[in-house]
């Protein structure tokens, strides 16, 4: 009888063993530079088949599965408390491995590619370099954006972002050899989430679905933000799974584009990024920056203000920490940290 109990008792929990195990195994194997390049090579030879496979949906097919599989889930949790069978653990330790499992093998052990860094010279930046670079692309911005189009209150307005996701797949076939060997996919799929509402009270701007491969982005955030999010995103389809790199390969994709609104909302992101950094050292001198904007700067500024704190609140803040925490997880500065974009951005400017 008590043989007989002890079995049950393992087959119970043979699934929690196997999640342990998984954890294990994937750590050990970002340490091996071999692993690695396997899952590197496994994305690129699986990237185009899979996105061809979703790309003709009309929505985001990684949403809805991500909305079928919450549902499920707590399903399976409330009948389990109610009948008090360990059975609906188990299915739900069983759905969990098997997405786990996925997700490390399609995305999570990117995360431990080599960095472009790597590609570029080594050296200390300094903060004359940084307060230098940032001067510029004030002027850059400041000259952009007297040309774009605004709405009837002065704001930047983008009409297309069609036009310009076709423009980012385009640039991604220019970028710089000894940044990126990787290929561009052969179809576009980049989609609004179908959680645009929560992505604005989370502050999550776009995502990239490993399951999919789709690029999910918010479309109510500002039109300065739009189009470099879809860089950005992009840049994840590619195969860049660093936030911070994929940043710069999507910067590297729109500072020499025709889209007028691409190259403002990437050269936006690099001025904004570079003030932080000086603000860390010499906040005097980036609100100088800051107050060198030309007036229709200034208005898209207010209004990412507004539309921020319209939305700020306790899930904004627990997002911001738990991506954070994430970010780091995957051997990342972090959402708080912006050294290692800026680093990339100054060391490509040599």
């Amino acid at each position: 009888m008590d043989i007989r109990i002890t079995k049950i008792y393992c087959k119970k929990k043979i699934w929690a063993i196997i999640l342990v195990a998984q954890f294990v195994l994937f750590y050990a194997l970002s340490k091996s530079n071999a692993a690695v390049t396997f899952f590197s090579k496994l994305f690129e030879w699986k990237k185009n088949a899979h996105n061809t496979l979703f790309s003709s949906a009309p929505i985001s097919v990684g949403d809805c599965i991500y909305i079928f599989l919450g549902i499920g889930l707590l399903i399976l949790l409330i009948m389990g408390i109610i009948r008090r069978k360990s059975v609906y653990l188990k299915t739900i330790l069983i759905v969990i491995n098997i997405f786990y499992f996925v997700y490390q093998s399609f995305w999570g052990m990117l995360y431990f590619q080599p960095p472009i860094i790597n590609q570029l010279s080594k050296r200390k930046i300094s903060e004359s370099e940084v307060k230098a670079l940032a001067l510029q692309y004030l002027n850059i911005c400041k000259s952009e954006r007297i040309i774009l189009r605004e709405d009837s209150n002065g704001i930047l307005r983008v009409l297309d972002y069609g036009v310009i996701q076709k423009e980012i797949l385009k640039q991604q076939e220019k970028l710089p050899k000894n940044i990126s060997k990787k290929k561009p996919v052969k179809n576009l799929d980049v989609k609004p989430s179908l959680f645009g509402n929560l992505m604005s009270e989370t502050g999550i701007l776009g995502y990239y679905n490993p399951f999919t491969a789709e690029a999910q982005y918010n479309p109510s955030i500002p039109s300065t933000q739009v189009p470099f999010t879809l860089a950005h995103e992009m840049a994840h389809q590619l195969g860049f799974a660093r936030e911070q790199e994929a940043s710069f390969i999507g910067f590297l994709c729109a500072r020499q584009s025709g889209s007028r609104e691409l190259r403002y909302s990437a050269n936006l992101y690099a001025l904004k990024s570079l003030i932080r950094a000086i603000a860390i050292v010499d906040e005097p001198f980036a609100r100088q920056i800051i107050q060198s904007y030309s007036e229709p700067m200034k208005r898209d500024r207010l209004y990412e203000q507004k539309f921020y704190e319209e939305h700020s609140g306790f899930i904004s803040d627990f997002f911001g920490i738990t991506n954070d925490l994430f970010l780091k997880s995957n051997q990342q500065d972090g959402s708080i940290s912006y050294s290692y974009f800026v680093n990339l951005l100054i060391l490509y400017h040599q």
